[in-house]
C-alpha cells in the first residue's frame, strides 16, 4: 500500500514525564564529565582531605594514650567548630577548582554551536535549562563538600556518643548550609562565565578571576580607604563571615554576618541576570 493511502493517527502511547526530560541533561552531562581525565584526577585528590579529617576524628576519640602530652594538645584534638571550619575551607577551594574544569563545558558549547534554539524549541523553558545545567555542578560539587562533611559529622557523633550529638547537632546544620550556599554560588559563577564567554579556556580562567580579582580588589580598597566594608567585595570572605557564626566561632572586625549574606545575595542576583541576558534562543544584532 502506498504511503499516501495510509491513515495517520495521533500517538497514544506513554509519554516521558517532563521531569525525566529535564533530568536527562544532568545524566548525560555527568557521563561526559567522567570521561575527562583531569577532572577525575582533581575529584580523587579532593577526597584526600576528608580521609585525613576522618583519621583525625578517629585519633581524637582514641587519645587515651596521648594524655601525657598536656591539655593544649588534647584541646587541639577536639572536634568542634574550628575543625569543621578548616575542613570547609579546604573543600571550598576543591569545589572551586572542580567548577573551573566542569563549568565551561556545560553552556559555552551550546552557545558556540547555536544549539540553544534547538533545546528551547522543545517543551523546555530557559529556567529549566539553567536548572538542568545547575544540577550537574551541584551534584558534582556535593561529592567533595557537604556529603563528606555530613559523613564526618556522623562519624564523630557515632564515636563520641549521644551526649556530643545533642550538644553539637547544630554543627551538622552549619556544614550542610554553609557548603550548600558555597557550591550554589560557585555553580552560578561557572554557568554565568560559560554563558558570557563562549570559549572553554577563557571561561575557566574567568571563573578563577572572579574570585581572585575580587579578593585582590577588596584588599586594595581596604589598604587605600581603610574601610571595613571592603571585605564585602570578596565573595569568599563574605561566605566565611556568614559561616563562622554558624560554627559557633567569633568574627573578627569587619562587616557582620547579615551584611555579608546581603552582599552574597546581590552577587547571586547579578549572576542570574547575566544568565537571563545571555541565554536566549535568538539574538538581535543591530
Amino acid at each position: 500500500m502506498a504511503v499516501y493511502k495510509r491513515g495517520y493517527q495521533r500517538y497514544r502511547g506513554p509519554y516521558t514525564p517532563h521531569s525525566a526530560q529535564v533530568l536527562a541533561f544532568p545524566r548525560y552531562a555527568w557521563k561526559r564529565l567522567m570521561e575527562q581525565r583531569l577532572l577525575v584526577i582533581v575529584l580523587v585528590l579532593s577526597l584526600f582531605w576528608p580521609l585525613v579529617s576522618a583519621a583525625f576524628i578517629y585519633l581524637s576519640n582514641h587519645a587515651e594514650f596521648l594524655r601525657g602530652f598536656g591539655g593544649d594538645f588534647l584541646k587541639f584534638l577536639e572536634v568542634k567548630g574550628k575543625f569543621f571550619q578548616v575542613f570547609m575551607t579546604v573543600q571550598a577551594v576543591a569545589a572551586m577548582l572542580l567548577a573551573t574544569l566542569a563549568g565551561p563545558g556545560l553552556v559555552a558549547p551550546d552557545l558556540a554551536n547555536n544549539a540553544l534554539p534547538l533545546y528551547l524549541s522543545r517543551p523546555l523553558s530557559r529556567f529549566e535549562y539553567v536548572l538542568a545545567r545547575l544540577l550537574v555542578l551541584l551534584g558534582l560539587l556535593s561529592l567533595v563538600t557537604w556529603v563528606p562533611g555530613l559523613l564526618l559529622f556522623g562519624m564523630q557523633s557515632g564515636m563520641a556518643g549521644w551526649g556530643w550529638f545533642s550538644a553539637n547537632w547544630w554543627l551538622g546544620t552549619a556544614v550542610f548550609s554553609g557548603l550548600g550556599m558555597w557550591i550554589l554560588l560557585v555553580s552560578l559563577v561557572a554557568l554565568a562565565s560559560s554563558a558570557y564567554v563562549r570559549w572553554r579556556v577563557v571561561a575557566g580562567a574567568l571563573i578563577l578571576a572572579f574570585f581572585f580579582v575580587l579578593a585582590g580588589a577588596a584588599q586594595i580598597v581596604h589598604q587605600v580607604l581603610r574601610v571595613e566594608w571592603s571585605s564585602l567585595l570578596n565573595p569568599a570572605a563574605s561566605m566565611s563571615r556568614v559561616v563562622t557564626p554558624m560554627l559557633g566561632l567569633d568574627l573578627s572586625e569587619g562587616p557582620g554576618a547579615v551584611a555579608s549574606a546581603a552582599s552574597l545575595l546581590v552577587t547571586a542576583l547579578l549572576l542570574c541576570w547575566v544568565l537571563e541576558r545571555k541565554l536566549r534562543p535568538v539574538e538581535v544584532v543591530s
